[in-house]
């Protein structure tokens, strides 16, 4: 079994900097935020060095289908939830209110921020607004932020990142007092309240904003914090290096039971997992030691063999869940997912981890949604023909955890599932140590920054990638600037053609990234042409998954989205609604394959952009191959069983067989069974 597939997530997100961030009045801020010119932050002594550091937010702006798309997220859901879901309405405890207190207002935030500020949409930026301003406008006297009904670390530490970005999209001036002041509250208040429950195994996501605000103000006594919060915390170095879990768990296993946080259960938990990929990445920072660099991605490699699925996740419904292609992953772990291997790609510039990012942005994230985000599936499965109530397998989730909708099993992901797409345009770009840029991961977007000398530089990067092979960019420097550009290659693409002002440059590697360093002038363009050749991969039971660039394929079902009626479960509240999926066409299919010679039985067929590119009829690339039904291949509970060991035989008659990309496929097979021939 080739598991070369392995789960691979994570970082990049300290920084001191290439000039002073200028400071801010003391009053609220514009309405206009200031110009994506502000510092990039390197890391201060005796922070290990990173490989990337992240530009500050709105630098880099979506363009073309990207940001189509993060139009659409604006439409639907995001855009929407508060004026309608009370966990995030006006009665929520981060406004004051007497509703929610704990962590779905902070989820919520943490991509709204974002998006508002990426999309300069002046009624999301109004919303985004409304929230923060309540926290800074209502510090507490020994530092505590938020809501006095809660009394938990754990939200807050989302809250942070969320004031983090506000900062770099405001420069609003009571920020970083704000933090300094928490982060002096929490130094002193560690050894009478520690750290309980989530906050345990989540003690690295307030070390982002810890490291965030050292590079700022190089206070020594948040490294302290910082040491605190380790000693306090799971050690997920020592998990992954000794796991546990090598099968599908079970509740009776990890000894599960409503309001108890076992400390098993909690290990094997899918979203802790996911955001615990990054821990050891970030605590490298501060240790420098070289085992805490290789336990991450010793992290990837077990969760990947143990767990992992060709959409670049792993499996965890809600808890970690074995190979088997029917199994889920939860929405809330491809989102975190995402976000530690932006940070990791940043601490250690490897071109594997952002190979990984992309994988996971292009499939894994709109397969779980709506083609117009106005639902989503709390789990979605490699191998998903049904989408219903029926109980399925799930290790510990509920019958409707694969539903489109609302709320679907718990809420979770309803307020956080918002972080993807935001999160990923903006990181696509990073600063070098050496004041130049860096290509991470490759979308439509306009690059706006300073490199070496303070000089501006605009970088436009026109692309219809990863639904099309060539990547165009235009650089513009104010005046002539010498910087570096370096280029990731990713590993899947042998014989890259790039070309600077129309000449060949050579010397390109896959899994690798390119360093063009020159003097640039006005108008020169890089051009980039990646060779999106077929390819396989083999998973459980030597089945076989097609893929072309970083895009996975998956069999186009028929489709029947079935509006559920109030009361079939936690009912959606208008304009949401919840569905059930079902197909009108088999889905039971091995596909007939030369696998030597994949272009002799698969057809590649481009089409135009439909209005939503992750929907079966929108897709823009389809693949066309032939293939037998199995009989014997049935439903199991409500999910595809396992597939066949391959080879297989089949006396059914051959049919022509349509493949789009995962994420455009709501109904989908994945994981297929391979014909053999005598």
């Amino acid at each position: 079994m080739n598991h070369g597939m392995i789960s691979t997530f994570l970082m990049g997100l300290v920084a001191t900097g290439f000039s002073s961030v200028a400071s801010s009045a003391s009053q609220i801020p514009s309405q206009t935020p200031p110009p994506a010119t502000a510092s990039v932050f390197i890391n201060r002594k005796p922070l290990q060095p990173g490989a990337f550091y992240p530009l500050p937010l709105t630098s880099v702006r979506p363009k073309g289908w990207l940001r189509r798309q993060l139009q659409i997220q604006a439409d639907g859901l995001t855009g929407h939830l508060d004026e309608f879901w009370p966990d995030v309405g006006a009665r929520s405890g981060w406004l004051g209110g007497d509703g929610e207190s704990w962590e779905r207002g902070p989820y919520y935030m943490d991509g709204l921020i974002p998006l508002a500020f990426l999309l300069g949409d002046e009624k999301l930026t109004a919303k985004a607004r409304k929230w923060v301003e309540w926290t800074l406008s209502h510090p507490s006297e020994g530092g505590w932020i938020g809501p006095t009904r809660n009394s938990d670390w754990w939200p807050n530490m989302v809250m942070l990142k969320v004031l983090s970005q506000y900062y770099e999209a405001t420069n609003d001036s009571r920020v970083l007092p704000m933090m300094e002041r928490y982060f002096r509250y929490h130094l002193q208040q560690m050894a009478q309240q520690p750290l309980k429950e989530w906050a345990v195994f989540r003690w690295y996501e307030e070390l982002l904003s810890v490291l965030w605000l050292y590079n700022r103000n190089g206070d020594p006594q948040l490294l302290d914090l910082a040491r605190g919060l380790q000693q306090q915390g799971f050690n997920w170095k020592d998990h992954f290096e000794n796991f546990l879990f090598m099968l599908k768990t079970s509740s009776e296993e990890l000894g599960l039971k409503p309001g108890t946080f076992p400390q098993k259960g909690m290990s094997a938990h899918g979203v802790n997992n996911a955001m615990a990929l990054k821990s050891s990445g970030l605590w490298w920072l501060i240790s420098g030691d070289p085992a805490d660099r290789a336990a991450v991605f010793q992290a990837f490699s077990v969760l990947g063999k143990y767990h992992g699925m060709p959409n670049g996740t792993f499996t965890c419904d809600e808890h970690l869940a074995g190979l088997d292609p029917s199994q889920g992953t939860e929405l809330c772990a491809v989102v975190e997912s995402m976000f530690s291997l932006e940070q990791l790609v940043g601490v250690f510039g490897s071109p594997e981890l952002a190979d990984r990012l992309e994988r996971i942005a292009f499939n894994a994230l709109p397969g779980a949604f709506s083609a117009d985000m106005w639902a989503h599936q709390y789990d979605q499965q490699a191998n998903q023909v049904m989408c219903s109530l029926l109980a399925r397998r799930w290790t510990s989730n509920g019958p409707e955890s694969n539903i489109f909708g609302l709320e679907p099993n718990f809420g979770c992901c309803t307020a956080n599932m918002h972080q993807g797409w935001p999160k990923f345009a903006a990181s696509l770009w990073m600063a070098t140590p050496d004041q130049g840029l860096a290509a991470v991961a490759y979308a439509p977007c306009e690059v706006r920054t300073q490199v070496k000398g303070g000089i501006q530089v605009i970088v436009l990067e026109e692309t219809d990638y990863p639904f099309r092979d060539e990547v165009r960019l235009t650089v513009n420097p104010a005046v002539p600037a010498l910087f570096p550009l370096q280029l990731r290659i990713p590993g899947w693409a042998d014989s890259v053609t790039l070309k600077l002002n129309g000449q060949v440059v050579s010397g390109t590697r896959p899994g690798s990234f390119f360093n063009l360093e020159r003097q640039w002038k006005r108008g020169d363009q890089v051009i980039l042409q990646f060779p999106m050749r077929l390819r396989t991969s083999r998973w459980i039971r030597d089945s076989v998954v097609i893929e072309r660039g970083p895009l996975v394929y998956s069999l186009k079902l028929g489709e029947e989205w079935r509006k559920l009626r109030s009361g079939m479960t936690k009912p959606a509240i208008p304009p949401s609604a919840d569905w059930e999926v079902y197909p009108t066409t088999p889905w039971n299919y091995a596909l007939d394959l030369d696998l030597k010679n994949l272009e002799r039985s698969v057809e590649v067929s481009e089409k135009p952009f439909g209005e939503f590119p992750f929907s079966p009829d929108g897709a823009p690339l389809l693949l066309t191959v032939t293939g037998r039904r199995i009989p014997e291949w049935k439903l199991a509970d409500g999910s595809s069983g396992p597939p066949p060991l391959s080879p297989v035989k089949s006396q059914a008659p051959e049919e022509s067989l349509t493949l789009i990309p995962y994420g455009s496929a709501k109904l989908r097979v994945t994981e297929f069974p391979w014909l053999g021939h005598d």
